[in-house]
């Protein structure tokens, strides 16, 4: 074939590939010019393959991407589509580099049989063993059924743009009616989905902000910024202010990203910067729920391990009551959720600061603040109170005397935490490194990352914990 005819030929094959949805999603999503696709002339039978698999820098970043193309055979599933994918991931494992899959398509190739099902288990084996070594994001655009939602479920992060669907049974063989199921907004609410964005742009923009506060692997470090000073008024903290006011006079402005914000709602975990250095930041909305659901457990450990699986500091401030206590938390087995959160904490081995901001009390002080989490640092504001039991129940329990004889419950709990509860008390026993005034939250923090940016654990040979799942 002579020059000429091959130019003809590229240009043709080039044509045949057509401008889909699919491509133009990588080409908004990595930076300009950097796009550089991968296998672009497979083929399933006579007809392009059903994803597109590309290269390049992301928000600076360089990253591998994969992106169904639902025009071709609705983007079914089938052995090439697995095997185009499954390079992406092997590349990103050899090169130590983050994994971005847009996920829209309506299901396998049925045709292909134990092939189609064989696709989807290499898949998920891939991404398991790439769990915790390089980055991992799922973006759902379109449709992400059966068993592909189990694909994009082992992501770090899941991000869903409004109108996408996202589930692993049907809503038919399910028996929902209400047409709920799948949706954005569940999703978001049942923790399926760490971001749900208006439109495929912002969840773009979602993963662009991700991979610019993630490390590109394991081994590697997060990538610092310049300091930008806090948006937030640090003069103006006060114990009782809501999680978002805390965090905004501490993190470098513009730098906070909620994840999982609809699920467990009373607790609060983000990614941000502080003092330009990458954290993850934990927080109880203390005014707000005062104490932690079986929800909350779940997502902070989630988060933590996170966190931990890629050396990233996690802050954690502290507000809570406790866990929710009743009967039906007791008979639904919640001390599993808790006991979750308590051994994602103490396992963890990267770099851990709590600053206790109002209420610690209980068996959630010890998994989010205590020695036994492993925290490296524990600050508390001047008005904490850190008690093994609320303070109303425990002089229920040392006072009952002086109760019965007259006194007022409210105010010999007043003085039981002035005297055996306040954070002062906590500090003099050692279990608080120092009582700071809320101001200097955010210079003790930048301090304390600094001084713990080299910390190493050495940790007792095993092949892994077992969690109580």
């Amino acid at each position: 074939m002579g020059v000429a005819k091959g130019l003809e030929r590229l240009a043709a094959e080039k044509g045949a590939l057509g401008d889909s949805a699919a491509r133009k999603r990588l080409l908004a999503l990595f930076d300009e010019g950097s796009f550089t696709e991968l296998d672009r002339f497979a083929k399933n039978g006579d007809k392009p393959c059903e994803v597109i698999t590309a290269y390049g820098s992301i928000a600076g970043a360089p990253a591998y991407a994969f992106s169904q193309d639902v025009s071709v055979s609705s983007g079914a599933m089938g052995r090439v589509q697995a095997q185009k994918i499954a390079r992406v991931y092997d590349l990103a494992a050899e090169n130590g580099l983050p994994v971005v899959g847009i996920y829209d398509s309506n299901g396998a190739h049925l045709d292909e049989g134990a092939d189609a099902l064989a696709a989807y288990g290499d898949l998920i084996g891939k991404s398991n063993r790439l769990s915790g070594v390089v980055p991992q994001i799922s973006v759902v655009l379109g449709a992400c059924i059966g068993s592909l939602a189990l694909l994009a479920s082992l992501a770090d992060v899941t991000v869903m743009a409004e109108g996408a669907e996202f589930y692993c049974v049907s809503p038919a063989i399910a028996g929902d009616k209400s047409g709920r199921v799948g949706t954005a907004d569940t999703a978001a609410k049942n923790g399926a989905a760490h971001l749900v964005a208006a439109d495929e742009e912002a969840a773009l923009e979602y993963v662009k902000t991700l991979l610019s506060l993630l490390p590109g692997n394991n081994l590697s470090v997060a990538p610092l910024a310049d300091y930008t000073p806090a948006a937030g008024d640090a003069a103006a903290l006060r114990a009782g202010d809501s999680p978002v006011k805390v965090l905004e006079a501490v993190a470098d402005a513009g730098s906070i990203l909620e994840l999982s914000a609809a699920f467990g709602p009373c607790a609060h975990t983000y990614l941000c910067r502080i003092g330009g250095s990458p954290a993850g930041v934990v927080a109880n909305d203390g005014e707000k729920e005062g104490r932690m659901c079986a929800d909350a457990c779940v997502k902070i450990a989630r988060f933590v391990r996170m966190c931990d699986a890629y050396s990233i500091p996690v802050v954690t401030f502290v507000d809570t009551a406790g866990f929710v206590a009743n009967k039906e938390t007791e008979l639904s087995g919640s001390v599993k959720e808790a006991a979750l959160l308590t051994h994602a904490y103490a396992e963890a081995t990267t770099q851990k600061i709590a600053v206790i901001t109002g209420k610690a009390y209980g068996p959630a002080y010890i998994a989010l603040a205590g020695r036994a989490s492993g925290a490296d640092v524990v600050y508390a504001w001047p008005d904490a109170v850190i008690s093994a039991l609320e303070p109303l129940t425990a002089v229920s329990v040392l006072y009952k005397d002086r109760i019965q004889a007259g006194e007022k419950r409210e105010d010999l709990a007043a003085a039981y935490v002035q005297q055996a509860a306040s954070a002062f008390d906590a500090a003099a026993l050692g279990y608080v490194d120092d009582v700071i005034e809320p101001a200097e939250t955010f210079q003790r923090i930048a301090t304390a990352l600094d001084m713990l940016s080299g910390k190493r654990v050495t940790t007792l040979s095993k092949k892994h914990s077992n969690m109580p799942l």
